[in-house]
């Protein structure tokens, strides 16, 4: 190299998805400028930092945030410059929020243009989905302009009547348009007239408090709603990522799917391996309000073993950053309650534990869930691997590093974490970010509103380029 590099990580053990090796990674301009074999003598540079004993991964990818998000009367307390910073905190180098109408007013667009003004201010990276609530004769139009803009995703719920709900006809329409435009259509699977029957009936024997959160939202509703959008997914030939899944019936059947040629994905998230619904009968159940709720025992260890298998593609944490004062308004009624758990910061250590300490996984497993994954399905362009010309996104750690999660010592803007004491492996003590040392031992260095904004490419564009790679198709 002609220049000195910028940074070199040295001696490291470099974890990709697809194997490891000893090296030494140079950085310059941003990139990953080369790998050298760490029998090689470690180049000069302007920084170097020594790895050596440690594990150095891809930075990872959260594709499943909400960030300053408002629903309802309630809005999350965070913004960008929060949450990406504790998403550098937690190891995650790039973001994927959502453009979401805040209400019939709001286009599909001008959800997502709103978000791309606030992004600004991340330190972060970000990526953006759309997401579309009613059809009419300008959705295409709009799926096309947000395809312009570089957001090639659209995510859709059935199930939130009179707020976020779409109808099985806009979710057909709006997959026929993805397949036109080469996206990806994400869907918030459970089924809205099981969902509205059954705590209606709770309502009525007055069983509507957040301990009884769980058995409003039953499995069932989950698992009938993933096949009906498969059989949609199928039809239309869209491919589909089902986000946050609870139980591993639905897996399974995103496995059949795939099985089956169609292209389908599972998320999961960490509460969901780690939490169960026990919690609904502590003495703090309103710190566990999310949709899907929290399973039985049983089926978050079944749901485990389907991670560890492989069946699930990517974890994700659904960061919603409520603080208690808002989950406590009407924690008599979970109809008027605001769900979702600040989890950003925390996605890297309860999934290499849940994975890697706790199921036997390897840490190629946990790499291909935490930052390969998401950045292939999402066809986000160089992230999630550490190889030549890729982002210099990279988290050193040392797996054997545990802690126990202290809610008031995070970083997301709020009061309280699900996983308060829990004891977790798998904590950053170095995240690179395009290049930056924004966390190291003397603590975060604060980049300012550096975050890039990432335009996303085609679903089966991406898929191709990456098969053709000779180091990527491994």
């Amino acid at each position: 190299m002609s220049l000195i590099p910028e940074l070199v990580i040295a001696n490291g053990t470099v974890v990709n998805s697809f194997g490891r090796q000893a090296a030494h990674i140079i950085v310059q301009d941003g990139r990953i400028a080369e790998l050298i074999d760490a029998s090689q003598p470690v180049p000069a540079a302007a920084r170097t930092i020594d790895a050596q004993g440690k594990l150095v991964i891809p930075g990872g990818i959260d594709g499943h945030c909400h960030v300053a998000q408002v629903t309802g009367r309630f809005r999350t307390l965070d913004d960008f410059a929060t949450t990406s910073t504790a998403a550098l905190w937690g190891g995650t180098t790039t973001i994927i929020d959502f453009g979401i109408p805040r209400d019939a007013q709001e286009t599909p667009l001008e959800a997502v243009l709103n978000k791309k003004r606030l992004a600004a201010e991340s330190r972060c990276d970000v990526a953006l989905h759309g997401s579309v609530i009613s059809w009419d004769e300008t959705v295409p139009w709009q799926l096309e302009q947000l395809v312009a803009e570089g957001v090639r995703s659209v995510k859709m719920y059935t199930t939130n009547r009179g707020s976020t709900m779409a109808d099985g006809d806009t979710i057909l329409k709006v997959m026929r348009e993805m397949v036109r435009l080469d996206g990806l259509t994400y869907i918030h699977a459970e089924h809205d007239a099981i969902i509205a029957d059954c705590t209606e009936q709770h309502a009525a024997d007055g069983l509507i408090g957040i301990e009884h959160l769980h058995r409003t939202r039953p499995e069932l509703a989950e698992e009938v709603s993933v096949k009906e959008t498969l059989a949609l997914a199928r039809y239309t030939g869209a491919p589909v990522y089902f986000v946050h899944q609870s139980t591993p019936g639905a897996v399974d059947l995103v496995s059949e799917a795939r099985a089956d040629g169609q292209e389908a994905y599972s998320e999961t998230c960490p509460h969901y391996l780690t939490l169960d619904d026990t919690v609904y009968g502590t003495e703090f159940p309103e710190w566990y309000a999310c949709c899907p709720p929290m399973r039985s025992p049983e089926t978050v260890a079944a749901l485990k073993e389907r991670l560890a298998a492989g069946a699930i593609h990517t974890v994700s944490s659904d960061h919603s950053c409520y603080d208690l004062s808002q989950k406590r308004e009407r924690t008599d009624d979970i109809r008027f309650m605001p769900h979702g758990l600040p989890g950003v910061e925390t996605r890297m250590p309860v999934t290499f534990t849940a994975l890697v300490t706790e199921s036997g996984g390897s840490v190629e497993d946990f790499v291909e869930v935490f930052a390969a994954g998401p950045a292939r399905i999402n066809a986000v362009p160089r992230k999630g691997t550490i190889a030549e010309g890729f982002d210099a996104d990279l988290v050193i750690f040392d797996p054997a590093d545990e802690r126990k999660v202290d809610g008031g010592a995070l970083h997301m803007g709020t009061d309280f974490s699900p996983f308060e004491g829990k004891a977790l492996n798998g904590w950053p003590a170095v995240v690179v970010s395009a290049g930056r040392v924004v966390l190291d031992e003397e603590g975060f260095h604060d980049p300012g509103p550096v975050g890039r904004f990432v335009a996303r490419n085609g679903f089966t564009e991406h898929r191709d380029a990456l098969a053709a790679s000779p180091v990527l198709s491994v």
